[in-house]
């Protein structure tokens, strides 16, 4: 570990976690439902999670969408059950097929990132809908090595009402989730992007250990890798920044 290195206090972080979550929604939605995305991987469930230690069970919504089948499924339905938390399954596949036959009617070809990216639009859609049903906040689940590299989907994934884990490392998260006593099963399960089929790293081309540990002690001993994770953290920069706005000042004109 080089001397830039921080050790982690997952305890103190859980609970300073807690508290801001409780914090928030005392100022930002006092008495409101937490709506949050399972999926069963390890974002969602220290997620959910985090948020029954803040506000109690019966203010949490697990909201688990499928897109058709989903393989794992039953992952995201066991959490809920760990966590004694209410939950539902909107599947969004009608509405996917519906806007995916209206856009091959208005382009030649309708495939690439355009086509991978709408899953989770929907998803966030359906996750306002439902907390705008139960008066709730959405949960965003992203985590900051996802982030780093844009891993997130602008306007899906990535978007939210508030984000209790966007400034931890995925090795953080996880040592979060041991920390909330969440089962090997969820915080320990192989992320999959749910978009392609693929695991994250496979995606990436390279683990979420060696990104952590270029962002945290600014460490990558291939060269190749760092020039790559450097590249992909410029390009997607935009994705965490606000919206730019023309900054009109009418006593100028």
């Amino acid at each position: 570990m080089s001397d830039s290195a921080v050790m982690f206090d997952a305890e103190k972080v859980k609970s300073d976690i807690v508290d801001w979550i409780r914090d928030w929604f005392d100022e930002n939605g006092k008495g409101c439902m937490a709506v949050v995305g399972l999926s069963g991987g390890k974002d969602s469930s220290v997620v959910a999670a985090l948020c029954v230690e803040a506000l109690g069970k019966d203010k949490v919504l697990g909201v688990m969408m499928p897109n058709g089948e989903q393989f794992d499924i039953d992952v995201a339905h066991k959490l809920a059950e760990f966590l004694d938390i209410k939950s539902m399954v909107i599947n969004i596949k009608d509405a996917y097929e519906g806007v995916v036959g209206e856009m091959k009617k208005n382009f030649d070809t309708f495939e690439g990132q355009a086509k991978v990216n709408l899953p989770p639009r929907l998803r966030m859609s359906v996750l306002y809908a439902v907390s705008q049903s139960v008066n709730g906040r959405v949960a965003n689940t992203c985590n900051l090595s996802e982030d780093w590299v844009g891993y997130a989907t602008k306007f899906g994934d990535g978007a939210g009402d508030f984000s209790p884990l966007a400034k931890l490392t995925v090795q953080e998260v996880k040592a979060v989730g041991r920390s909330l006593g969440l089962p090997d099963m969820f915080v320990d399960k192989v992320p999959i992007d749910g978009l392609c089929g693929l695991t994250d790293e496979d995606n990436l081309g390279f683990t979420y250990a060696v990104l952590d540990r270029y962002i945290r002690e600014g460490i990558c001993e291939d060269e190749e890798t760092r020039e790559k994770i450097d590249r992909m953290h410029k390009a997607n920069l935009f994705k965490l920044e606000p919206m730019p706005v023309f900054p009109y000042d009418p006593g100028k004109n």
